[in-house]
């Protein structure tokens, strides 16, 4: 299973890329805002660290607007994957830029049949939203199975981009489910490394190691 990150802080993304944990990176308006810097500028330099795909979100909901937004993303770097929002325009989207060569990451999924959808128009990932389905005492995850048994009947090439991770246990559920991408926010990444049994063995050995006679 291939992990993006998922934020626009150029330093979490140094961080994991460091650990050799991420293979692409997700981003949001939300996450750009928060850096307080221009949006191209973001992206721009995200591709420079991040050798794979950089998701972009175009905002606009018409067909037209959509495409124009798409096209001038995906010129920013060849890495680039456009995420369009899961509307019908969006979809109209899809077709054309997929058909153009161009990458989509359709967004903001929360039903298995929107992701048959997005499927049809040749969309390369979906991002079923796992945690905010949980928020509303839905079970995301069984979303995340719904879709995998979907896309495994008809062998579609569409790849399942768990989103909206909240815990490690929703990482654990992705890779024993078969998703082909958890994108994961970087303080969910360091509670993957953590495990008290760890820290409790490196705390007996530093303490037996006191002991070892010096040379």
């Amino acid at each position: 299973m291939q992990f993006f990150i998922d934020t626009a802080d150029i330093d979490e993304i140094r961080a994991a890329h460091a650990m050799g944990l991420v293979d692409g990176v997700t981003t949001n308006p939300s996450l750009v805002a928060k850096t307080g810097r221009p949006f191209a500028e973001v992206i721009q330099e995200i591709c420079e660290v991040v050798d794979g795909p950089i998701s972009a979100e175009a905002i606009s909901l018409e067909y037209d607007p959509l495409v124009a937004e798409a096209r001038a993303l995906a010129a920013i770097h060849q890495n680039i994957v456009v995420k369009v929002p899961l509307v019908a325009d969006g979809l109209r989207a899809v077709r054309t830029l997929t058909a153009e060569g161009i990458r989509t990451n359709v967004t903001l999924c929360f039903s298995a049949t929107q992701a048959l959808l997005a499927a049809k128009a040749g969309a390369t990932y979906i991002s079923p939203f796992v945690g905010r389905l949980d928020d509303i005492s839905q079970v995301g995850m069984g979303l995340i199975s719904e879709i995998l048994d979907i896309y495994g009947n008809y062998d579609f090439d569409t790849q399942v981009l768990v989103a909206s991770i909240r815990n490690p246990l929703h990482v654990l559920e992705a890779a024993q489910m078969g998703a082909h991408v958890a994108t994961i926010p970087y303080k969910v990444m360091l509670q993957l490394v953590k495990h008290p049994l760890t820290d409790l063995g490196i705390q007996a050995f530093l303490k037996d190691w006191e002991k070892v006679p010096a040379p």
